[in-house]
């Protein structure tokens, strides 16, 4: 007889296994959609973190604009969610100016130590840059790409939009589940890292779900610049602080460096798929790799093959190693090499692209292609009731980064700097004041010239895998903005990298739950390598713009601890 959970409730000893437990049935949209879209009529903000959705909406309630919202919201992130952020990261975003009716595209990423060379790895026996410790560092950006985004587009002052950070980062927050797990995952590596147990094991062990955290350091940091400005932290005081501690903790990292570094306003590149046009920004981010594969895709049928059929999961992976061996031979900086950009989303080098994939049977190995030469992180939207919208991504790199706090600052050094390659040959190859491919890429969607959609994935090299299979579960398989990413994940892992490294064996194909054993068996017929996984897939925040109704629409990730909302 079927056991239930009322029988089992009234029988003793009966107990279930939670992995029969299933969703609850919703009555509207996709088995697999965990809740409506967020919805509203003037501004619409979605995170990873409710304190920070929260934030972002007070700020549009007091007069800011989703310029202000999203450094309010990113702010906020870097003290609760520390595990994905911080000012001693860098950031990238992407924003679109109603005044203007444009885009505005901002490479906030530091550089590597003038005073560091690839001699010094190579003479002290490194095949290639260690991940945590003061070798990795490269400048934080983020807080330079704070005060570009509010110098050009803000509307309060500094002081009010760092306000909120400041006063939880006094008086403390609770830990939410996810970012609870990562602070224990995070804490068995970096423990021994210079000042990290200091700031983040204040009593032995790192914070728990449900503990109010405090982080008074962090605080005084960001009232800091509230007062001083960018400059406090890149020529004053905050600068002095990390210069020394990086160095006398063996580190290159300089006050000098600091001193030195600007972002770099830059011009997102865009490329249609059916109709939409999807903005990134250009290397040494990733961006152009969700572009290339949807590119590659936009020759085949994929709405035809269906959702959960080996046939589109294998023309994804296929297409999606295609692009990331460009990606590990061409993506770089820009001041130190030619990347060929254009030719690389070239529709015609696309189509010759897609001809190399075999409908019956995985690539093994895959080279890198010609194009024609002439032509754990956060992240976070925001929208307000002029109609401008921020996608803004941010980001450690690894969880918290190098581990490497400096004392009295209450943030984590990032740890960029180990997505050099040590081949000298290479376009990616380590040298002094350069900056390292990113994986960090934030997103947006327009059509016919209108803003339609801000959204990100964060998750390393996760991103342009997840950007692309968003928009395919939208405008392919007809899925609304929170199906779009509640919908299971196909993540391939093993393609060569721009650190070094070359698929010989075809790399391996992780599906999350949802996908039917019929396309799982018969991938593995196919020749695919499948493999589970736990946690990769991702992290989704979005907003859409719906012109016709003038309301926003927001979706958040349910694979983490935020959500979406508006006003």
């Amino acid at each position: 007889m079927k056991t239930t959970l009322l029988s089992c409730a009234l029988a003793l000893g009966c107990t279930l296994a939670a992995d029969s437990l299933q969703a609850a049935d919703r009555i509207t949209g996709h088995h697999f959609a965990t809740r409506s879209e967020a919805m509203a009529p003037n501004a619409m903000a979605a995170t990873s973190q409710p304190l920070a959705t929260q934030v972002a909406l007070d700020i549009m309630q007091q007069g800011g604009n989703a310029i202000d919202a999203a450094i309010a919201a990113n702010a906020v992130l870097g003290l609760v969610e520390p595990t994905g952020n911080g000012i001693g990261g860098d950031l990238f975003a992407i924003v679109w100016d109603a005044d203007s009716e444009r885009l505005y595209g901002l490479n906030a990423s530091g550089r590597s130590p003038q005073s560091l060379s690839r001699d010094y790895f190579i003479d002290n026996g490194y095949d290639s840059i260690p991940a945590r410790g003061v070798l990795p560092l490269s400048v934080p950006g983020a807080v330079d790409g704070w005060f570009e985004l509010h110098d050009r587009f803000g509307a309060l002052p500094m002081s009010e939009v760092l306000a909120p950070a400041i006063e939880y980062a006094r008086q403390g927050f609770p830990v939410t589940e996810v970012i609870a797990y990562y602070f224990q995952r995070n804490g068995e590596v970096l423990k021994d890292q210079p000042g990290f147990a200091e700031v983040f094991m204040k009593d032995g062990t790192m914070p728990q779900k449900g503990e109010r955290f405090r982080n008074p350091d962090l605080a005084n940091t960001y009232q800091m610049l509230a007062e001083q400005g960018r400059d406090a932290f890149y020529e004053g005081e905050i600068a002095e602080t990390i210069g020394d501690f990086v160095q006398q903790h063996g580190g290159f990292l300089s006050y000098e460096d600091l001193a030195a570094h600007e972002s770099t306003w830059v011009d997102p590149v865009s490329s249609s798929y059916r109709g939409y046009d999807l903005w990134e920004l250009p290397p040494n981010t990733q961006g152009i790799a969700a572009q290339q594969i949807l590119n590659i895709l936009e020759n085949f049928d994929v709405a035809e093959m269906g959702f959960d059929s080996p046939e589109y999961v294998h023309h994804f992976v296929e297409a999606k190693k295609l692009a990331f061996e460009d990606r590990a031979k061409y993506y770089s900086d820009p001041a130190f090499n030619e990347v060929p950009v254009e030719g690389l989303l070239d529709k015609g080098y696309a189509k010759q692209r897609a001809k190399l994939i075999d409908p019956n049977k995985p690539a093994a190995a895959v080279e890198p292609g010609n194009p024609p030469t002439e032509g754990d992180t956060i992240y976070l939207t925001t929208a307000d009731s002029d109609g401008n919208m921020v996608s803004l991504i941010q980001s450690n790199y690894r969880g918290m980064g190098s581990g490497v706090t400096p004392e009295g600052l209450g943030f984590v050094l990032q740890n960029r700097g180990e997505l050099f390659h040590l081949d000298p040959s290479h376009n990616n190859v380590y040298e002094p004041g350069k900056r390292p491919f990113h994986t960090i890429i934030p997103a947006f969607v327009t059509k016919d010239g209108k803003p339609l959609m801000s959204y990100g994935v964060m998750g390393g090299a996760t991103q342009p895998q997840m950007h692309a299979q968003i928009l395919i579960n939208i405008i392919d398989f007809g899925m609304n903005l929170q199906e779009a990413g509640d919908a299971p994940r196909i993540l391939h892992t093993g393609s060569g990298q721009p650190t070094g490294g070359q698929m010989t064996d075809g790399g391996t194909v992780h599906l999350e739950n949802g996908f039917s054993k019929h396309t799982r068996r018969e991938l593995i017929k196919m020749g695919h390598t499948l493999q589970e996984a736990v946690g990769p897939f991702g992290g989704y925040q979005a907003i859409w713009k719906n012109h016709q109704q003038d309301v926003y629409y927001g979706a958040s990730e349910s694979r983490k601890d935020g959500h979406a909302a508006g006003y």
